[in-house]
């Protein structure tokens, strides 16, 4: 029985992962103009600003010890080498904007649009308020994985496409941040398959996720979370769909 339970959240969660990569601007991203590309990861660099102070707030309203666990390993990974000789995982993203050819001076210019920090804030609030709702750990855990690792795994899939040409050379897999994020944010088991052995972050924080759902009745708000969390990303992608009426898509 629960299998089947999982197996149903595995295509609700998989409906909402396509239609996520078929929001017209990710769908559309290699037909953006060289400066309007730019213009979505200097706002979509925002967003990964966030993404620690987000987990933090997680962190800090769990209460289950094995979801802590995981989290707490996944925040530590963000920052490797607490000597200080490694850049964290926000100066390698900086390195690739460099790499695809935005400017230091557009780095430094650049700020959130209004429809950026809404998106932004919404996540801290989205997150808040599951801490005080029942099933508060299982809220926080879906949130985590499917905001902060699903979802942005996909997202940089559909970026690399874009990407690819520039960030590699001679065959070569020059890209710090975006590639490796893809993978190892990625779902890369179902969650009626997941293992501990799983690699990802997805999947790792899938393994106490499913434990927790197999305990409580409470599908509905897992899927209740993950609906709320992809009109985020799409909110956020939404304020460049201009964009592709100006090049006639």
């Amino acid at each position: 029985m629960q299998a089947t339970v999982m197996q149903e959240l595995d295509r609700f969660e998989d409906e909402l992962i396509e239609r996520f990569k078929e929001h017209p601007v990710l769908a559309n991203i290699g037909r953006l103009s060289d400066d309007d590309f730019a213009a979505v990861l200097l706002q979509r660099r925002f967003l990964s600003l966030a993404f620690t102070p987000s987990y933090d707030l997680a962190i800090d309203l769990l209460r289950d010890e094995a979801g802590l666990r995981i989290a707490r390993v996944i925040l530590r990974e963000e920052y490797p080498d607490s000597l200080g000789h490694t850049p964290s995982h926000r100066e390698d993203m900086k390195e690739d904007l460099l790499r695809l050819g935005v400017s230091r001076r557009a780095v430094v210019e650049s700020r959130p649009t209004a429809a950026t920090m809404s998106a932004i804030n919404d996540s801290f609030e989205l997150i808040a308020d599951a801490g005080r709702r029942d099933n508060a750990d299982l809220r926080l855990l879906t949130i985590l994985r499917f905001w902060g690792e699903v979802l942005v795994s996909i997202e940089y899939g559909q970026l690399w496409e874009r990407m690819a040409p520039l960030l590699t050379r001679d065959g070569e897999n020059l890209s710090r941040f975006y590639y490796p994020h893809h993978v190892h944010d990625a779902k890369a088991h179902s969650l009626a398959n997941v293992s501990l052995l799983s690699a990802t972050h997805s999947d790792r924080l899938a393994t106490r996720l499913t434990e927790l759902l197999a305990r409580e009745d409470s599908t509905d708000c897992f899927k209740e979370v993950e609906q709320r969390s992809l009109e985020l990303k799409v909110g956020f992608y939404d304020q460049f769909l201009p964009v592709l009426d100006r090049v006639g898509i």
